[in-house]
């Protein structure tokens, strides 16, 4: 998926502004969801998230264009479609899963519509992001920085020059 104009240089190397591209939209998080929930046929996305049908036609072709879901027949006569996650697309759960525990962290219990619970116990998880080498949690920001990758350009390398206690790249 090309970038639009307005995308300065050192965006476009960004992994945070490359993400944005393809799931920041406020429909494609939602459809995502709904496919994480098990939704795959244009009737059930429309019907739940009551979007107009060009608007989800739109959003599923950007979502197969990205490939993060894949379009698959059902159903012979008439030709009909369903859409489901590929592997990329089920990368983004993690994500889809944080952002629902920081909405949720905001709230007391008795305020949360919804909730990420163990399957087989029906206990409440606590869902954070930690690194898997160490298993510490990424939240602080002073123990984890970001730093100019081996890709980085001039502006990347310029806006993470290395401090004094890291390595250099």
């Amino acid at each position: 998926m090309s970038m639009p104009a307005r995308t300065r240089q050192e965006d476009r190397e960004c992994p945070l502004s490359a993400t944005i591209e393809h799931i920041g939209e406020w429909w494609t998080l939602l459809l995502l969801h709904d496919a994480f929930d098990g939704y795959t046929r244009f009737d059930q996305f429309q019907e739940n998230l009551r979007i107009s049908s060009s608007m989800l036609t739109s959003r599923l072709k950007s979502l197969v264009a990205d490939g993060l879901l894949e379009r698959r027949p059902y159903q012979t006569n008439p030709v009909r479609h369903e859409y489901v996650l590929t592997e990329l697309g089920r990368s983004l759960r993690p994500v889809l899963v944080a952002m629902a525990a920081w909405g949720n962290a905001r709230l007391s219990p008795g305020e949360r519509s919804m909730i990420l619970v163990d399957a087989a116990t029906g206990q409440e998880a606590e869902p954070v992001v930690v690194d898997a080498r160490t298993g510490n949690r990424l939240d602080d920001s002073h123990a984890y920085v970001f730093t100019a990758g081996p890709a980085a350009g001039p502006a990347m390398r310029a806006r993470y020059v290395p401090r004094h206690d890291e390595p250099a790249p």
